[in-house]
């Protein structure tokens, strides 16, 4: 478990995924510009800010990764 701003966060491991090292580079890299943008911020405060309301379970972890997924699949 990790601790941050206050709240208890389950660590998380990298998955293993069996990619060449220069494709998993560019997987992340593509990812990093989506969650710097503003438009991937934006989607994850408004999704954040319904699922708190909503009371859903670790909201700010759901928002992020539902936010990512809709722009990940968005570009495929």
């Amino acid at each position: 478990m990790l601790k941050y701003g206050g709240e208890v966060h389950r660590a998380v491991g990298f998955p293993r995924i069996d990619l060449p090292e220069d494709e998993m580079k560019k997987w992340v890299d593509h990812i990093a510009l989506i969650c710097l943008s503003p438009e991937f911020q934006s989607l994850k405060q408004e999704l954040e800010a319904l699922y708190c309301s909503a009371k859903i379970d670790d909201a700010p972890s759901t928002a992020f990764s539902d936010a990512l997924y809709a722009f990940l699949s968005e570009k495929e």
